[in-house]
């Protein structure tokens, strides 16, 4: 009795199982079929693996309902301003030191204070040296003995014109001027100070010198700079060198004097970009007659830049940036909106230059382009936005709700 009851349960879970495995199998190769149905329905890709944008057809109140506006790509003489912001600067041509070519001691100061505006050849200080009292000493010595000498002593009176010219020159080599040396001569007088000049004229920009002090040769005692032309230098970004080189004309405007407007040069490029800015630093030269124009000052530079003459340009924001490409639609007569891949040039102001890809008074979309490239996304895919129809499948997308009903068989 008990194995009778065993061989029936057995028997049943055989059974069991083997019905198992026929109800599943259906199921395995429904899920297969299905899965490569699936696979079937993938996204159109070209050889880079960007998505390809299919055409869309709209109707006017489809045009309406999304805002789309259109415009004609034209041609046209484009411009733009580049601005930037710069520091005014002394013009290094025009900035002097002065430095002392002897060892001495200040005895008097006669520009003592940085700002003081000086002009070419004015005293600025005196200077005592026990070795320029001793060359001036040598230089009466020889001045003496060549005039004593017969020139018919001719090696006697040679040598003594030598030595006369070796004292000129040792003194003129410390600036001693040469109507100072012969003052020296003509007087047989020695002057125990050397008075040091302004090399140009201009502002004092810096006073390192107090009288008393004692100076070495080479020391910067003063800086002298002529700040009737000024340089301002600012940095404009690498994708506008194109539009900026020398001999360019530049608007200057200060924040000390609102309304005026004072126009420069581009008169040097640097020849390197900033890495990390990524910028190039553009000096302008700016005539400051009446030294309006300081350095330190903060300045607004603008170049005004002809971008080009009868160039095809469109709205930038008829553009699609995808960063692989760059799309327009273009508006077909029957309503059809047709991707094009365009080749950009350079920006002025809110239009942008079209290279290639586009002919002059072809009709595109300027407005609610996103929403038309999504919706030509969506037609690649197989899906759609409700209330669409695409040129490609000729066929709305509206969803076909006649056998709903036969749903679930």
């Amino acid at each position: 009795m008990k194995n009778s009851r065993l061989f029936v349960a057995v028997a049943t879970a055989l059974l069991a199982a083997c019905g198992g495995q026929e109800e599943s199998a259906p199921m395995s190769e429904m899920g297969e079929h299905d899965h490569s149905q699936m696979s079937g329905q993938g996204s159109e890709v070209d050889s880079t693996g960007a998505l390809i944008r299919s055409p869309v057809r709209l109707t006017r109140q489809q045009e309406q309902a999304l805002g789309v506006v259109i415009t004609r790509v034209r041609r046209e003489t484009l411009s733009r301003t580049i601005r930037t912001v710069g520091q005014i600067h002394a013009a290094e041509p025009n900035v002097a030191d002065v430095t002392p070519k002897i060892e001495g001691f200040v005895e008097e100061l006669y520009v003592d204070f940085t700002g003081e505006t000086v002009r070419r050849g004015q005293p600025l200080l005196t200077l005592y040296s026990p070795l320029l009292v001793a060359a001036q000493e040598e230089l009466l010595t020889a001045s003496g003995l060549a005039g004593r000498l017969d020139p018919e002593a001719a090696e006697a009176w040679e040598n003594a014109q030598t030595m006369l010219e070796a004292a000129r020159r040792r003194l003129s080599y410390w600036d001693i001027t040469l109507e100072q040396i012969e003052r020296i001569e003509r007087t047989g007088e020695v002057s125990k100070t050397l008075t040091l000049v302004a090399p140009v004229s201009g502002i004092v920009l810096d006073k390192e010198v107090v009288a008393g002090q004692r100076v070495m040769p080479g020391m910067r005692l003063y800086r002298i700079a002529d700040l009737r032309r000024v340089w301002v230098e600012g940095e404009v970004f690498e994708q506008d060198l194109q539009f900026v080189h020398t001999g360019s004309q530049a608007h200057i405007e200060v924040a000390a004097y609102p309304g005026v407007h004072l126009m420069g040069e581009v008169s040097f490029v640097y020849p390197t970009v900033d890495e990390r800015s990524r910028t190039n630093r553009v000096r302008v030269t700016v005539n400051n007659p009446d030294l309006r124009l300081k350095p330190g000052m903060y300045a607004t530079v603008f170049f005004d830049a002809e971008i080009g003459t009868d160039v095809l340009t469109v709205p930038v924001e008829a553009v699609i940036v995808t960063g692989e490409r760059n799309i327009v639609f273009v508006h077909l007569a029957d309503g059809t909106l047709l991707p094009q891949e365009v080749v950009l040039g350079p920006r002025g102001g809110d239009r942008v230059v079209i290279l290639q890809g586009l002919d002059e008074e072809e009709i595109v979309v300027a407005s609610a382009n996103f929403l038309v490239d999504a919706e030509s996304r969506l037609a690649t895919t197989g899906g759609s936005m409700p209330g669409m129809q695409h040129a490609g499948h000729g066929m709305a997308v509206e969803p076909d709700t006649s056998h709903s009903e036969h749903g679930h068989d």
